[in-house]
């Protein structure tokens, strides 16, 4: 991967992380037309580095907002957070040991096997953006309630659900969920951003381990993860930027009522990642 490759891939993250539209989903179509291999764990650890940038993007924006909030909405939060690492690490266990197991005939088959599956990817565009679509049109109209435990729950599930699966943006799946169950657009959309700054670390600490792994069982030397973290800081950097700039455009288009029209967006961008599919076979 050279800098120009790096810097692309951190714009592309930033400006789609934040928006709706999976970044994952952007980064990995990306990848491939690159010629890279979205699945090795030099690129999965590179994308979580770029996520990092997008975190403190978040952390930057929202902070005046997240401060003024009670307790309560943390103590929601962290619950959202551990339904998600239970749920998550569960169906990570499944596709893994059964699905994938099954399929490939591997002692140890890695989920990160399937993020270069562009059908994939392009079949979680589609739902995310029927997701999106449905909640943007039912959305609860008249009074909002306060964010319930209940709810916190279902949106640290959906959130589980997400991680696995490349293209079902965890953003637009959270805030849909929170829609429909009748709470304020700026509270959802202040409580996805708060799961996803709480769910960064463990990921980064996971997927640096699966690197250290790889590196160890090929023979490099432990010393050589500098290398594969001097691109991740570059691509912070900018994936920070850009994120910067989506933030806004995010919050513009939910607090208008212009949510629906992030999910047209996944439904064009999942035929074009089928189109893209069949150019690459």
């Amino acid at each position: 991967m050279n800098l120009i490759q790096m810097v692309i891939l951190a714009l592309v993250q930033g400006a789609a992380e934040l928006l709706p539209i999976s970044s994952s989903a952007h980064v990995i179509v990306a990848e491939r037309w690159m010629g890279l291999d979205p699945s090795s764990p030099e690129m999965t650890f590179f994308l979580v580095m770029l996520h990092t940038g997008t975190m403190f993007a978040v952390i930057l924006y929202f902070w005046p907002r997240w401060r003024k909030l009670p307790i309560s909405f943390w103590k929601a939060a962290l619950l959202a957070t551990g339904v998600t690492g239970v749920f998550g690490w569960t169906l990570k266990e499944f596709i893994e040991k059964v699905i994938l197991g099954h399929l490939m005939g591997e002692s140890l088959p890695e989920i990160e096997q399937i993020f270069k599956s562009l059908p994939l990817i392009a079949a979680s565009l589609f739902g995310v953006g029927i997701l999106i679509l449905f909640a943007g049109f039912n959305e609860k109209k008249g009074a909002r309630r306060a964010l319930n435990l209940m709810t916190a729950a279902k949106m640290g599930a959906i959130q589980g659900l997400c991680l696995p699966f490349r293209g079902f943006s965890r953003s637009g799946a959270t805030i849909s969920v929170a829609l429909l169950s009748g709470v304020k657009r700026s509270l959802a959309e202040d409580f996805s951003f708060a799961c996803a700054v709480l769910l960064t670390p463990p990921v980064i600490v996971r997927e640096y381990y699966r690197l250290h792994h790889s590196l160890s069982a090929s023979g490099t030397q432990t010393m050589h993860l500098a290398a594969h973290f001097l691109p991740g800081f570059l691509g912070m950097f900018f994936s920070f930027l850009s994120g910067l700039l989506a933030l806004q455009l995010l919050s513009a288009g939910l607090e208008h009522g212009h949510w629906k029209y992030f999910g047209v967006y996944c439904l064009a961008a999942s035929v074009l990642v089928l189109v893209t599919h069949c150019v690459l076979v």
